[in-house]
Order: C-alpha cells, then sequence, then structure tokens
C-alpha cells in the first residue's frame, strides 16, 4: 500500500466517515472502492445523457425521407461503379 494525502471538504468528509460506520469497513476502503467504481463508470453515458441521446436519434430517424428501395439500390450501384472507376 501506498500511503496518500488528500484535502476534502467538510461534507465529503462527512459523507466518507458516515460510509465507513455504516458498511464497517475502513475508510480507506471505501476511498478505494470508491475509486474504483469510479474509474469503471469513465468514459460510459449517465442515464439522464444516454436517454437524451436516445431521444435524439429517434428524432432525426423520424426525419429521413423514406425512398423507395429500387432507387436506394440503383444509388448504391452508382456509387459502386464510381468507386471502381476512381471516383471518375
Amino acid at each position: 500500500m501506498v500511503k496518500v494525502t488528500f484535502t476534502l471538504d467538510e461534507p465529503t468528509v462527512f459523507r466518507l466517515r458516515d460510509a465507513a460506520q455504516r458498511l464497517a469497513k475502513p475508510q480507506s476502503q471505501v476511498v478505494r472502492e470508491a475509486i474504483d467504481e469510479y474509474h469503471g463508470r469513465m468514459g460510459k453515458l449517465s442515464e439522464a445523457e444516454r436517454v437524451r441521446r436516445l431521444k435524439l436519434f429517434d428524432e432525426l430517424v423520424s426525419k429521413i425521407p423514406a425512398r423507395p428501395l429500387a432507387e436506394v439500390k440503383r444509388e448504391l450501384r452508382e456509387i459502386r461503379r464510381a468507386r471502381r472507376a476512381g471516383w471518375r
């Protein structure tokens, strides 16, 4: 183990001590577990952000114009043909 020193505000210290007491664990263990959990969530969306993005996605998808399948296939053929010809 490595010993470190942190400066925390009073409300945070109160919550740390309260959590340690309720869980019957040393404060250092509560801090290690909290950091481990926080680290595991880094880069992941919060539930509110996930819901907001899904709603935005649904709005955007509903604005995509419907096109006949034949038209889509024709456009894809033209794109493939242009790629093979070096986009000329």
